[in-house]
């Protein structure tokens, strides 16, 4: 039965393909998958300081990610923020994830964002702004699938499609 965990070198081999996958897809194109290979305790070391809030980017906030992992294998992942900027407002939202393109499809998306909502309500976050593309059918019928409300659709600089904004009330 797959369920999240907080990222682990335990799952470094199944990680690494999920990546060469996703960048095949032209996600997650920052990812160096040779330092990884090299530093995947480090990388991993990053996720907490990340929940922590500390060493963070200009602009970002504290975020905690979670891996939805069945045995031994990576399905997928998905990151709460903490709070909203005003860019995170436009797009990004409390709430960001991927699956892998073989376990699309299948409920992993609902299921996954279904089990995070607790940990966000944990947050005392009470509502999540969840956005996605408006092309993005998949993601749009997971948003719906657990409650999520349509607040707009907009037009964001940069983005080739416009943003689709969802609250789901926690």
């Amino acid at each position: 039965m797959p369920r999240l965990v907080l990222p682990n070198t335990k799952y470094k081999e199944s990680y690494m393909s999920a990546l060469f996958e996703f960048q095949q897809e032209d996600l997650w194109p920052d990812l160096d998958r040779e330092f990884l290979e090299n530093r995947f305790d480090d990388y991993i070391a990053e996720f907490e300081k990340t929940r922590k809030g500390l060493g963070l980017p200009l602009g970002w906030v504290a975020a905690t990610e979670y891996w939805w992992v069945e045995g031994d294998e990576f399905i997928g992942r998905i990151d709460i923020r903490h709070r909203l900027t005003d860019a995170l407002k436009k797009f990004g939202g409390h709430i960001g994830y991927e699956i892998r393109k073989k376990y699309r499809g299948k409920g992993h998306g609902k299921n996954m964002l279904k089990a995070v909502l607790p940990f966000a309500k944990n947050l005392n976050i009470e509502k999540v702004l969840i956005t996605c593309d408006s092309t993005n059918i998949g993601s749009q019928k997971v948003i719906l699938s657990v409650g999520g409300v349509l607040q707009d659709e907009i037009n964001n600089e940069g983005r080739d499609e416009p943003t689709q904004r969802y609250w789901v009330e926690l």
